[in-house]
């Protein structure tokens, strides 16, 4: 009995990570980790603000998510320089608080 329960909650353990590993899709801002959830918005000057915190103050991208307003730290930095301030879709794995970034595109408005 104690073996067959033990393996029911690993089963269930492993059915967890994989799911969480799995690439999904969110929709939210790309700020900087300065800002972080203060500069995901269409504010004018937004974009710039956030160009400027990485280029000058060594800031790094950042992705907010519009669902839970949770911020994480981009590994591709190249990949989402040129949305800089936009509100994107990205796809990709989250491993704690950075984002595996696989995909980026404009959000719909």
């Amino acid at each position: 009995m104690k073996l067959r329960f033990s393996m029911a909650i690993a089963a269930t353990l492993f059915a967890g990570a994989l799911a969480m590993a799995a690439d999904s899709s969110m929709t939210g801002w790309i700020s900087d980790s300065q800002c972080g959830a203060k500069g995901a918005n269409d504010k004018a000057g937004t974009a710039e603000c956030t160009v400027k915190c990485v280029k000058e103050h060594g800031a790094k991208y950042v992705f907010v998510n519009d669902a839970d307003k949770k911020v994480y730290v981009v590994d591709a930095q190249d990949k989402v320089a040129a949305h800089a301030g936009h509100h994107v879709t990205v796809k990709g794995t989250v491993e704690g608080d950075t984002l595996k970034l696989a995909d980026i595109t404009m959000a719909a408005k």
